[in-house]
């Protein structure tokens, strides 16, 4: 798990642009690291929340980066 210490601030654009560039590399690395650990990795299952707060920002930007980082790889996303 990686957290923060920021409060809920139910803001999308909080989670997209301030709080999730903060922590968007430390949770890169490490889905960058059980990526490398797969021996045949099939693609990426996202669960998140659509509500317009700040998970779902970060969880835009997210998709978005593993997008540009995985691009051959399936990414489906669950809300």
């Amino acid at each position: 798990f990686i957290s923060g210490k920021e409060d809920a601030s139910n803001n999308f654009s909080r989670g997209y642009y301030t709080t999730g560039k903060e922590i968007e590399e430390p949770v890169l690395d490490c889905i960058r690291s059980l990526a490398e650990n797969c021996g045949d990795l099939q693609g990426f299952m996202i669960h998140h929340s659509i509500g317009g707060g700040t998970g779902s920002g970060f969880t835009a930007r997210l998709a978005e980066r593993l997008s540009v980082d995985y691009s051959k790889k399936a990414k489906l996303g669950f809300t």
